[in-house]
């Protein structure tokens, strides 16, 4: 699970935690886990500051902590203004892993650069553009996973149906997996995900975080 720092992503994949379930009540778009309110879409971030309460401001103290009716609303949204793009050559996009098969990856594009799309399109991992090096050993399915996020690069608009991406840079592959128990997967190798909670691993393209 991706990590925040002060403040709130500005745009949230699944998965991301978004701040402190102490600072924050979750809104629509989110849940708790783990104590911090967490993105449950991809899309928008929004915080909405608590409606005023009735009566005398009660001053809190590290005995009274602010109740979720006083907190700020963190929200993670699909609508509002969006503006729409088309991916191109050399664009990074966010993409979700919605197939396998032998040879390749079929996958939704859903984010642009900082930008989540309106509409989402499609494009394919080959297995020759999963990694730079040992392209001959690549195997589909112990790179990917259907659900997984990845980020990749766009290498061809391909044809009418497809973009062509790339996976193969050490920046670049799964961002975000989900193990065969449910749980959020953390990356241990540059080829590994693992299950915090069953402790089991599960082979994947991980990208290097920045």
């Amino acid at each position: 699970m991706a990590a925040f720092v002060d403040e709130p992503p500005s745009v949230a994949i699944p998965g991301i935690a978004l701040g402190p379930a102490s600072k924050y009540a979750p809104g629509l778009g989110t849940h708790v886990y783990q104590g911090n309110v967490v993105s449950s879409l991809l899309g928008k971030v929004i915080v909405t500051a608590p409606a005023k309460a009735l009566g005398p401001v009660k001053r809190l103290n590290k005995i009274t902590a602010p109740t979720p009716d006083e907190m700020p609303i963190i929200s993670v949204t699909r609508h509002g203004r969006r503006r729409e793009v088309l991916p191109d050559v050399n664009n990074v996009v966010l993409a979700r892993v919605v197939r396998l098969m032998p040879k390749q990856a079929i996958v939704v594009i859903q984010q642009v650069g900082d930008t989540v799309l309106q509409t989402e399109w499609q494009g394919v991992i080959r297995v020759q553009d999963v990694r730079a090096t040992e392209k001959d050993r690549v195997k589909m399915y112990e790179s990917f996973k259907p659900g997984d996020i990845v980020k990749a690069q766009v290498i061809s608009l391909g044809d009418q149906a497809n973009y062509y991406l790339s996976t193969a840079s050490n920046e670049l592959g799964v961002i975000m997996a989900t193990s065969e128990a449910g749980n959020d997967m953390v990356p241990v190798s540059w080829k590994e995900y693992k299950d915090p909670e069953t402790g089991l691993s599960e082979l994947r393209k991980v990208a290097r975080p920045n």
